[in-house]
């Protein structure tokens, strides 16, 4: 079987990664973060206790609010002292950096890391979402700069 075989037939033995799933605090602030960041996030959805979209390449984000969370596991505890998950997003140049995390912290988000030349050859930046996670911009630079 080849992996473009196993990666269509969700029903093989092989796991493929489906989806990405977000435990937040407030639906609507984190369906907005990431509504400007460019996820087609379904109208409507911001008083959802489960929230689903699709990226480009078929992959999904998943978000559920804590409280339903707890409805299945109710010994789950908000996560303190660092991340274990971090999101990136690719932006189309460095200069799209920049103006992302400028248009994050004008709508009110607070940076992280402020856009710098990353010494792995990428502009890099990262802003919080409203629950606290770090989410990684970065754009690749030109070989020249």
């Amino acid at each position: 079987m080849t992996s473009s075989q196993v990666t269509r037939n969700p029903r093989t033995a092989v796991p493929v990664l489906d989806a990405v799933g977000l435990v937040v605090s407030d639906m609507a602030a984190s369906l907005a973060f990431y509504r400007r960041l460019g996820v087609d996030v379904p109208a409507g959805a911001a008083e959802a206790p489960h929230v689903e979209a699709a990226l480009p390449g078929g992959l999904r984000v998943l978000w559920d609010t804590e409280e339903t969370v707890r409805s299945y596991d109710p010994h789950w505890r908000r996560p303190e002292g660092g991340e274990r998950i971090g999101l990136a997003f690719r932006c189309a140049d460095p200069a799209a950096v920049d103006a992302a995390y400028a248009d994050l912290l004008a709508a009110g988000h607070r940076g992280h890391l402020a856009p710098w030349d990353a010494v792995w050859g990428q502009r890099y930046a990262v802003v919080l979402d409203p629950d606290g996670m770090g989410v990684s911009l970065f754009a690749d630079r030109p070989a020249d700069g």
